[in-house]
């Protein structure tokens, strides 16, 4: 994934997981939202660990971080019982509130602010349009969904900062299932092993879960948890077309407004982040050579010889006077 762009990453992300849910959504009928989040997660991790291996930390900060990324991924699941009083389009409007809150507290650009609105507005219309009451219970559990997807995004750039392998993530959403497959088998029980369900699960796993928190996991190495909280305002935009093309949820004019809305900071996100990124590498070029450069994408430099041999000045006997 190193040659592919981060914005790339973010977009393939969103774009999966709004057509995961949708399809996790056609499980409720069969074992619920609590054995659609069972099925996701628990699957997931055991895709995920069994493809990485991943050790257990070594430190009790690192441990911290996985737990505390984890906890995040199952708060992020509350969007699924929320999925059983609201339309698709709706809570993932209602859970994008946290990462467009994320982008605003932590802006320190006008023209970010500008974004975030934007992406704030397109948020609203897909609420406005509606013109129906929506019930109090599934629009707290967007919301709390929307708090964790904020928490998600700087606990995973962290766990990504941290290490260079997917360790984190794979332990991450272990502990995620440790928290949520429980309540699913107790609800559910044997159903979920019905070969159908396991299929249909299996295929949700992977678009919802695997796939993009692996791509976002790459793109937060790369970009800022704001840049990415902006960018993900496309979700609510890709979850109103998933949900008309498997759910037969269709969207109002009003709604594509709002489609719109949300495309345009998207779009100036990836934009302005391009830009940001050629011109630190390139003053990071200038001044400190390729070793920098390579340092400030996430590698370490490379040690092609002795800290003797890489200065001109000891590789010829000079020393420079202490007093001078």
């Amino acid at each position: 994934m190193a040659s592919i762009p981060a914005p790339v990453l973010v977009l393939g992300s969103v774009l999966s997981i709004q057509f995961g849910q949708a399809l996790g959504k056609t499980l409720f009928a069969s074992v619920g939202p609590e054995g659609a989040v069972a099925l996701r997660l628990g699957l997931a991790a055991v895709i995920l660990c069994a493809v990485h291996r991943p050790a257990l930390p070594r430190t009790g900060r690192g441990l911290t971080v996985v737990l505390g990324f984890g906890t995040a991924i199952a708060g992020m699941n509350l969007i699924y019982p929320a999925l059983t009083y609201l339309p698709l389009g709706l809570a993932a409007s209602l859970q994008l509130l946290g990462p467009i809150t994320l982008a605003l507290a932590t802006s320190r650009r006008r023209l970010d602010v500008v974004l975030a609105a934007t992406a704030g507005v397109g948020v609203w219309l897909f609420h406005g349009a509606q013109g129906e009451s929506f019930s109090l219970p599934g629009v707290l559990l967007a919301l709390a969904s929307g708090v964790s997807m904020a928490a998600y995004l700087l606990l995973s750039r962290r766990a990504g900062a941290a290490h260079a392998g997917t360790a984190p993530l794979a332990l991450a959403v272990a502990w995620a299932a440790v928290l949520t497959v429980p309540w699913g088998v107790v609800v559910n029980g044997a159903a979920l092993l019905e070969p159908a369900v396991l299929g249909t699960g299996a295929v949700v796993a992977v678009l919802s879960a695997v796939l993009p928190y692996s791509l976002e996991l790459v793109a937060l190495r790369r970009l800022p948890p704001r840049t990415v909280g902006v960018m993900q305002s496309l979700e609510p935009a890709m979850a109103g077309v998933a949900g008309t093309v498997v759910l037969a949820e269709h969207l109002r004019a009003v709604q594509w407004l709002g489609l719109g809305c949300v495309s345009l900071a998207s779009a100036g996100t990836v934009a302005l982040g391009r830009g940001r990124g050629r011109r630190s590498e390139d003053v990071a070029a200038a001044s400190a050579g390729t070793g920098a450069r390579t340092y400030a994408r996430g590698q370490p430099p490379s040690d092609g010889g002795s800290s003797r041999e890489r200065d001109p000045r000891r590789r010829h006997g000079c020393r420079r006077h202490p007093h001078r």
